[in-house]
C-alpha cells in the first residue's frame, strides 16, 4: 500500500503520480503508460487530462503525440516528490547508504526504478569507497523493510569513469553526488 492511498482515490492517477514525480525530468506518452500499466489508453487518458488540468503535469505536443512530464513548477511538487521517494523506500535507503558505508561519492538508481516503475528490483550503483559488509547488512535489512529486492553494483571512481558511457545508455536517476562526479 501506498502513502497515496488514502488521500488519492483513483489507483491510476497514483500509478501515474508515482511514475512521473519519482524520475521528474522524463516524459512519457499515453500509449507507453497504457502498456506498462495494462490497461486501455482511455484509461489513461482521462487520468493524464485531469492532472494536466490540476497543473501537475506538463503536457507538450510532438509529432502525433502528447508528452507528459511532472510540473517541477507546481506549488505541491517537493511535496509530492518527496511522498514519492518516502513511498518507494529510496529516503529509507539513501539515509543508511549515507551513514553507514563510508566513503560514498555517488549513488546512481537504474533501469525500472529510475523510470519510476515499481517492479520489485532496486538496482544502484554505488561509487566510492564502500564498506560491503555494512553495504549487506543495510541491504538484507532493508529488503525486508520495504519488500522489495535490492541489487548493488559497488564501484571505484575509476571504475565508474570508465563505465559512464554505458550506464548512461540505461534509465538512470541520480539519488546522491557529494562532488559532482562526472567525466
Amino acid at each position: 500500500m501506498s502513502l497515496f492511498d488514502g488521500l488519492i482515490t483513483s489507483k491510476m492517477r497514483v500509478r501515474i503520480l508515482m511514475r512521473l514525480f519519482l524520475n521528474p525530468d522524463q516524459q512519457v506518452y499515453i500509449r507507453e503508460l497504457a502498456d506498462e500499466m495494462q490497461v486501455s489508453p482511455s484509461q489513461v487518458s482521462d487520468e493524464l487530462k485531469k492532472l494536466s488540468e490540476s497543473d501537475l503535469l506538463h503536457a507538450k505536443k510532438v509529432g502525433r503525440q502528447i508528452n507528459f512530464s511532472a510540473n517541477q513548477a507546481h506549488p505541491l511538487y517537493p511535496e509530492l516528490h518527496s511522498m514519492v521517494k518516502k513511498s518507494l523506500g529510496m529516503d529509507t535507503i539513501l539515509d543508511s547508504i549515507l551513514e553507514r558505508l563510508g566513503n560514498v561519492e555517488k549513488i546512481l538508481l537504474l533501469d525500472d526504478y529510475a523510470m519510476g516503475k515499481d517492479t520489485g528490483i532496486i538496482d544502484l550503483v554505488l561509487v566510492g569507497k564502500i564498506d560491503k559488509e555494512n553495504l549487506d547488512d543495510i541491504v538484507n535489512k532493508t529488503e525486508k523493510y520495504l519488500k522489495r529486492k535490492i541489487r548493488t553494483l559497488i564501484l571505484s571512481l575509476n571504475e565508474y569513469l570508465k563505465l559512464e558511457a554505458d550506464l548512461r545508455k540505461r534509465p538512470m536517476l541520480e539519488l546522491w553526488n557529494q562532488n559532482n562526479i562526472s567525466s
